[in-house]
């Protein structure tokens, strides 16, 4: 008979072939009847000899004897058995790989994270440089920022190189808050400069004002959110007679930020190192007894409110250390960061509906608005009402010092980002108010005024510019309703005719462009004051006394 499957050998090779296919199958996870099952479909062709039929000349298959039949039944049998005892020997060495396996690899459990300690809050202060145009408010500023850290020597020498190539060697120390092309080019500041730093016990928020007189305006913006002013004075001989003569920005600044709301001032001397000066105390002397009477007329009180101290903004002399007696043997100190370090904290009402008035805005993946919040606190997820025009909002995000808060506190500069009302909708003196309290809206009101500067007289019907807070709009003046007596406070003229410049009085004002925020005096302090300019001069301050409509 010649059958493919007529030899033991041949059967041997199939079955090894079968037991490798088994294996294989394990190895995949299929199951254990698909391979008996293919077994099964072998034997059963070794039986029966259907893969290759040896044909007869009928062409039909022999069949196989009964002898094979039974010698084939007795192989299977055995193989089967065999490879059922090979399966339960290697189930049983599985089981105890795994066993040792468990007890081997130990389950490393993540550690949990340690909760990062609260970050304690410092006193927030803002600070506000002011002075005559080239008197080294921004080279003191930036001074500062170098010294406590937030802008590194690397940078520095750049800025060193940059500005000797433009020989502009001394201007260098400036540009760290001086970051406008155009600012850099004529040595300039024209917008308000913003930077922080901190102290060990205080956060501190510079404002860098501009000093020139075409940008006072600029200048009252940063003022409105100051809490403190550093009035910077040079002592080289001849500029300080320019910046303090009328004309100079000297007066017109100590007297706007006193406006502003600001009741602390620090006078520093600056350029002392000059050589027209070398650390000369007559001249200190000097300039200290010609500003004080200003500044007490302005309002300040010079045993309580005002500090003087000298300084060089180019040398860093007395800003962070005190330097060799030899230098300066008349004044011994506190440096400048030590005193600020120890200054009092502020007031802040958290209690109080929020206010947050409006002094930039612009886009950014949303609408952002800068701002001092002046009372109240202000979190993420809070609805907000924008006043004037009464749009709800949502704060999505807030901004401090270039951080990522979940909370602000009154005197804090912020940048919120809110959703409900688009950039467009939105200018300068807005105000964000708590939905249950809103801020009062008005563009007829009574206030009193004190007329600093006018060459002629001013009556009902004179036009000029309002600053309050961190709105600028033309009003008129309406009505003279009374003058009043500077040393008694008690009206002395109703209905006058004119007032002129040193004359106190009440008037009523209007408001040109439609309705603005504010609030009287007695009430919201911050959001009661305001200046009058005309023709590129402060020419009136005043406070708001009664909203009329």
């Amino acid at each position: 008979m010649n059958s493919m499957f007529s030899g033991e050998e041949e059967w041997n090779v199939l079955n090894k072939s079968i037991n490798s296919h088994q294996n294989l199958m394990k190895m995949s996870n299929f199951e254990f009847v698909e391979v008996i099952t293919l077994q099964h479909l072998v034997f059963c062709c070794r039986s029966g000899n259907p893969l290759k039929p040896d044909m007869d000349g009928s062409g039909e298959p022999e069949e196989a004897p009964p002898e094979a039949d039974e010698q084939n039944d007795e192989a299977w049998d055995k193989e089967t058995e065999d490879e059922k005892a090979e399966a339960d020997r290697d189930e049983g060495l599985n089981d105890e790989i795994e066993d040792e396996d468990e007890e081997e690899v130990e389950v490393v459990k993540p550690k949990p994270k340690p909760k990062e300690p609260c970050k304690v809050r410092k006193d927030h202060i803002n600070v506000v440089f002011i002075g005559h145009v080239d008197a080294g408010k921004s080279t003191i500023g930036g001074h500062l920022l170098y010294l406590t850290g937030m802008v590194d020597k690397r940078t520095l020498e750049k800025y060193e190189r940059e500005a000797k190539e433009k020989n502009r060697e001394t201007w260098y120390l400036s540009w760290a808050l001086d970051t406008n092309l155009e600012e850099r080019e004529k040595g300039k500041t024209v917008e308000v400069g913003r930077a922080y730093f901190e102290t060990d016990k205080k956060h501190f928020t510079v404002l860098d004002a501009p000093g020139h007189k075409s940008f006072v305006p600029n200048m009252i913006g940063g003022a409105s959110q100051a809490d403190l002013a550093i009035l910077v004075i040079s002592a080289r001989r001849g500029e300080f007679e320019t910046g303090f003569e009328r004309g100079g920005q000297t007066r017109e600044h100590a007297m706007l930020v006193k406006t502003a709301g600001v009741r602390h001032l620090i006078v520093l001397i600056n350029k002392m190192d000059d050589p027209t000066v070398e650390w000369d105390v007559d001249r200190y002397n000097e300039c200290k007894e010609k500003l004080l009477p200003y500044l007490r007329k302005c309002g300040f009180n010079p045993k309580t409110d005002i500090y003087f101290m000298p300084c060089s903004g180019l040398t860093g002399a007395f800003l962070r250390t005190v330097p060799e007696e030899s230098l300066c043997p008349w004044y011994r100190g506190p440096s400048l960061l030590d005193y600020l370090d120890e200054m009092p904290p502020m007031n802040r009402d958290k209690d109080a509906p929020v206010r947050v008035p409006v002094v930039d805005k612009y886009k950014d993946m949303g609408t952002i608005l800068l701002g001092k919040i002046e009372s109240g606190v202000v979190c993420c997820n809070q609805k907000l009402t924008l006043m004037p025009n009464k749009a709800s909002v949502k704060v999505v995000s807030l901004i401090t010092d270039e951080e990522e808060s979940e909370d602000a506190y009154p005197g804090e500069n912020v940048k919120i980002k809110i959703a409900g009302v688009e950039e467009e909708d939105v200018s300068p003196g807005f105000v964000l108010c708590s939905p249950e309290n809103l801020c009062h809206t008005g563009r007829v009101f009574d206030a009193q005024i004190v007329i600093l500067e006018h060459k002629s007289i001013i009556c009902a019907g004179y036009s000029c510019v309002l600053h309050i807070h961190s709105c600028a709009e033309e009003v008129t003046i309406k009505v003279l309703i009374c003058l009043i007596d500077k040393k008694t406070g008690e009206k002395s003229q109703v209905r006058p005719r004119f007032i002129k410049q040193d004359q106190v009085g009440v008037a009523r004002l209007e408001v040109n462009g439609g309705m603005i925020c504010l609030e009287t005096f007695k009430d919201f302090p911050q959001m009661g004051r305001f200046t009058l300019r005309d023709e590129g001069k402060t020419i009136a301050i005043g406070k708001v006394l009664k909203i009329i409509e």
